[in-house]
């Protein structure tokens, strides 16, 4: 299968409404996709304009991304998007039904943001939830045992693709272990490589036929004691041999500062190393520009995996939303 290269790179945009400057620039650089953030967020018919928009200025309908993982990463929120616990607590509460729970839920916020133009979410999180995980990402994860949360993972990804959303599991090959906010900090796990392979990794092999998923901008010592695995191609030779992991790979933001070096280092790094997408969030004009220069246009193979990406974007299954919202009242004791 082969697709017509884009440009390896996602970006975001500024605002609730696209500039004149970021319509032109994304004409060129011909994004394959785009991120939204809360920045980028107001009304839902403000943010139906603005997908709309972005889809216009490459001329085709690029993958929309956004974090609704529920909890402190939720982009849309109140008054016209529901709120959700964050991922741990609403799993610790469900108990023995936190897989139907969660993929119940998935498929409620597919629907919202299918109705605002947003086709992908960065999620599900099959990190580990370890006693010594940053509190930047604990909450966010969904238990400690790798098989529970590579069930969970397996429930929110169908949740979302049954409503038309491609999931983005994140963050390979595992961010459990950090004990540092990778927004400021490079963190590096010590454990063996047979640890890794037993706990961390087991949840993202399980799952390795999802569409697309995200990197960890962390040093694994047991593989590569020198590059975190966004920059490190030993380690993105356990994403696609050891874990499996066939599809479109892509960086954690580049702007987070676990990276060194400028942006167009730490693009070329990125892509050097082999991940397929450099993702860029912040929506600066002039950073997009270097991040845009230095990852270049896809390659025939990434080209190949953003296609087959997008061939399971596909039209959501009939469903009665507030059949769905009842239903997850009724199980949980929470409106939806």
């Amino acid at each position: 299968m082969t697709a017509p290269a884009t440009g390896a790179t996602i970006f975001g945009c500024s605002g609730t409404a696209l500039t004149p400057a970021e319509r032109a620039f994304f004409r060129d650089a011909d994004p394959f996709g785009f991120i939204l953030f809360a920045r980028n967020v107001d009304t839902p018919d403000q943010l139906r304009r603005l997908t709309a928009d972005l889809r216009d200025a490459v001329g085709r309908d690029a993958p929309i991304l956004v974090d609704q993982e529920g909890g402190r990463v939720q982009r849309l929120r109140a008054p016209h998007w529901r709120e959700w616990l964050p991922p741990l607590d609403q799993v610790q509460a469900a108990g023995a039904m936190a897989g139907q729970i969660m993929a119940l839920r998935s498929r409620i916020m597919a629907a919202e943001l299918r109705a605002v133009g947003i086709d992908a979410n960065c999620a599900p999180c099959a990190d580990l939830a370890l006693p010594e995980t940053h509190p930047f990402l604990q909450n966010r994860c969904y238990a400690g045992d790798p098989a529970r949360v590579a069930e969970i993972a397996r429930a929110v990804a169908d949740g979302l693709l049954a409503g038309g959303v491609l999931p983005v599991i994140k963050h390979l090959p595992g961010h459990g272990r950090s004990t540092a906010d990778t927004h400021h900090d490079l963190p590096t796990v010590t454990v063996s490589a047979e640890t890794l392979r037993d706990t961390d990794f087991a949840p993202f092999r399980a799952l390795n036929d999802l569409p697309m998923a995200m990197t960890a901008h962390i040093v694994f010592a047991a593989h590569d004691a020198d590059h975190p695995a966004t920059q490190s191609a030993a380690m993105i030779r356990v994403i696609r041999d050891e874990i499996g992991f066939s599809g479109l790979l892509m960086t954690d933001d580049l702007n987070m500062q676990a990276l060194a070096g400028t942006l167009s280092d730490r693009t070329a790094r990125s892509i050097a190393a082999g991940c397929d997408i450099a993702l860029h969030c912040k929506g600066d004009m002039a950073e997009m520009q270097a991040v845009a220069a230095a990852a270049g246009r896809m390659g025939p193979a990434t080209a190949d995996r953003a296609a087959s990406a997008l061939l399971r974007r596909r039209d959501p299954a009939p469903a009665d939303l507030a059949a769905l919202a009842a239903e997850f009242a009724a199980l949980t004791g929470l409106a939806a």
